[in-house]
């Protein structure tokens, strides 16, 4: 009898505690409502867990994949010009240029979807998302898949810096929604491009070690062609 009681006075209870917050919700809601600045400072929205601790992380890396996407789109337009004609070469960095640009865009979604905003007026920069600063993008082959995998890396180190930041933070600033994205949408595909890019690399470096390796780079270019 006496656990039954208890049982129920707990329950009581945290049908106060949930119907507290309910009215406190729900005054937001009556008085935001009442003006034009209802998504301002009202709890109604999508924001929970850590999301304010990790969305300026998250702004750095959307940064961080946009300019990577550039990059890459110059070096497409490079090779695939008359001078370059390396079709193999062309086809890759636009791939990768695509792929930048995709991800940039679901993760903008990923923030708006849980209640943020993504200002680009505002730069956002995290350790992990410092680029190389470089005058130029015209580069020979070799130089330029060095050039492709020190990019990869930089947006693997960033996407490990977010959901580390989303993972390894107090109770209030942990975000395990956001860290499981992360990890199903860019840790595993980032670190299989880091391999097939050093892959690409070493191959090619290989190959150019003869005495005119002209013809080296024209079958690798037939080769990525095949890719």
């Amino acid at each position: 009898m006496k656990l039954f009681v208890a049982l129920a006075l707990f329950a009581g209870l945290s049908s106060i505690a949930l119907a507290k917050n309910e009215e406190y919700c729900q005054n937001t809601v009556v008085t935001a409502c009442s003006s034009s600045t209802f998504s301002g400072n009202s709890i109604c929205n999508a924001r929970f867990a850590g999301i304010d601790h990790v969305e300026p992380e998250v702004q750095a890396y959307i940064n961080s994949q946009l300019t990577k996407s550039y990059d890459y789109l110059l070096l497409a337009t490079h090779f695939n010009s008359y001078q370059k004609n390396r079709p193999g070469f062309q086809k890759l960095y636009q791939g990768l240029s695509d792929r930048s640009f995709d991800d940039s865009i679901a993760l903008i979604k990923q923030v708006t979807r849980r209640g943020g905003v993504v200002d680009f007026n505002t730069r956002h920069e995290s350790p992990a998302s410092v680029s190389t600063k470089r005058n130029t993008l015209e580069v020979d082959e070799l130089h330029s898949l060095a050039l492709a995998l020190d990019n990869e890396k930089q947006l693997a180190s960033g996407a490990t810096h977010v959901h580390s930041r989303a993972t390894h933070a107090t109770d209030a600033d942990r975000d395990p929604e956001l860290a499981h994205y992360i990890e199903e949408n860019f840790l595993g595909k980032q670190a299989e491009t880091v391999r097939k890019l050093s892959g690409y690399a070493n191959d090619l470096a290989k190959l150019m070690k003869v005495p005119d390796p002209s013809l080296s780079v024209y079958l690798f270019d037939e080769y990525l062609q095949k890719q």
